[in-house]
């Protein structure tokens, strides 16, 4: 027998939950099949067989959390071969119509001495309810749920030391259903609601925005920037680019290099806090915010410095896609020096990015939208503007600077000629 275990998955984490099992307790496997699917803090892992055999034990059920290193299963090497319990289980079936007569009296004692055993499974119960009530020693057929249909949850199994303890309950399980009817027409019972539980993605979010903003001086200044230069760009050279490259030439790859350049004229914002000291990094790998159905995430191009707008374009295209399709890899995601997020995706005209922490700024790219502009003293016109805002870090970037910041990549963006387009 071999135990399966939660394998180590880099240094930034250190747990997960299972988010489902592929297989069940008795089913055969063969060697790298997929024995079940882990949800991380970035990425979903996927954990397959070390060896064949049959799995003999679920140890850590859906929506538990286990740590690195953790038992969660056990599995029986071989398919049927060796002496002991593996193999008793398939002989019992072959020889069922051998031996019928010491058989006959076991099966009738053996599901009622299940039913006590698997009180977890008697009653339909959320993994938040059926851990709590593990960890209180506590029968889910006991606890008396408010929900219609008899469904358990966490707040059910909190207040169940307030009722009384009922020693019949698991023989009367039907019981308790009978006044939950008469309970959803009462004046005390409350509006339906759906509760789901949140992901462990987007637990993680949550908690580290909060850092972010408890941890972090977080400031944000605002600048426009009038899109018809890098418009009128895109216009003349989308063709030749995508024939030459096959790729389209977006927007993001213009924001990335004059991202660049600006770190380059202001080192301290491509910096973050290491205690008392800072760390000014010298290369440029800049994170691309992109939604996925899990949460926002952050996949980095590295070394942007170094890349042409079709590379920049192709590895945010691939980045995006991994981010969809819940394919993206730890390396994909550790790391980043500054960070880019573009609402304006989802028809946002202006908002106050938060920190990627470490990191010590991020850029918010927001919708364009045409609006009469002032020329001169004499005419208006209608232009594509942009609004853009850069979060900082107060402790170590000063007003000033990040308002120069910020102009110099209005200044760059206002003049897409002077990013040296490669066509």
């Amino acid at each position: 027998m071999s135990e399966i275990k939660v394998p180590a998955m880099g240094e930034s984490i250190t747990e997960g939950t299972v988010s489902r099992w592929m297989v069940k307790e008795g089913d055969t496997v063969n060697q790298g099949d997929v024995l079940l699917e882990l949800e991380t803090d970035k990425v979903n892992i996927e954990i397959s067989a070390e060896e064949s055999g049959v799995l003999e034990k679920i140890i850590r059920q859906e929506g538990e959390t286990v740590e690195i290193g953790e038992t969660i299963g056990t599995l029986s090497a071989g398919s049927g071969g060796g002496s002991g319990t593996p193999a008793s289980e398939p002989a019992a079936e072959e020889k069922k119509a051998v031996t019928p007569a010491p058989e006959a009296p076991t099966p009738p004692p053996a599901p009622v001495a299940a039913v006590p055993e698997s009180s977890d499974s008697a009653k339909t119960a959320s993994p938040s309810a059926r851990k709590l009530a593990r960890e209180r020693g506590i029968e889910l057929d006991q606890v008396q749920s408010k929900d219609p249909i008899g469904r358990v949850y966490q707040d059910d199994v909190k207040s169940h030391n307030n009722q009384a303890p009922a020693p019949a309950a698991p023989p009367a399980s039907k019981a308790p259903a009978a006044p939950s009817a008469p309970a959803a027409g009462s004046s005390t019972y409350t509006k339906p609601v759906e509760r789901q539980r949140m992901s462990r993605r987007r637990a993680t979010i949550a908690k580290r925005l909060v850092e972010a903003q408890q941890t972090a001086a977080m400031l944000t200044t605002f600048n426009e920037v009038d899109m018809t230069a890098i418009m009128d760009v895109r216009k003349r050279r989308k063709d030749k680019f995508k024939e030459k490259h096959e790729i389209n030439l977006g927007f993001m790859s213009f924001f990335t290099k004059a991202v660049v350049g600006a770190l380059k004229k202001f080192p301290t914002i491509n910096a973050e806090i290491d205690g008392e000291d800072v760390v000014l990094k010298k290369y440029y790998d800049i994170g691309i915010a992109v939604s996925a159905k899990e949460g926002l995430v952050v996949p980095v191009v590295r070394d942007a410095d170094r890349l042409g707008f079709a590379e920049i374009e192709k590895s945010i295209a691939d980045l995006a896609s991994k981010a969809r399709s819940n394919t993206l890899a730890l390396s994909d995601l550790q790391g980043g020096t500054f960070t880019i997020t573009n609402g304006g995706t989802f028809g946002s005209l202006l908002s106050t990015p938060i920190l990627n922490t470490p990191q010590v700024g991020i850029l918010g790219m927001h919708k364009i939208q045409l609006r009469p502009v002032a020329i001169d003293a004499e005419r208006m016109e209608n232009r594509p503007m942009m609004y853009i805002a850069l979060s900082y870090d107060h402790r170590i970037i000063d007003g000033s600077e990040a308002v120069r910041f910020l102009v110099t990549v209005k200044e760059l963006l206002e003049d897409p000629e002077s990013l040296l387009i490669e066509g």
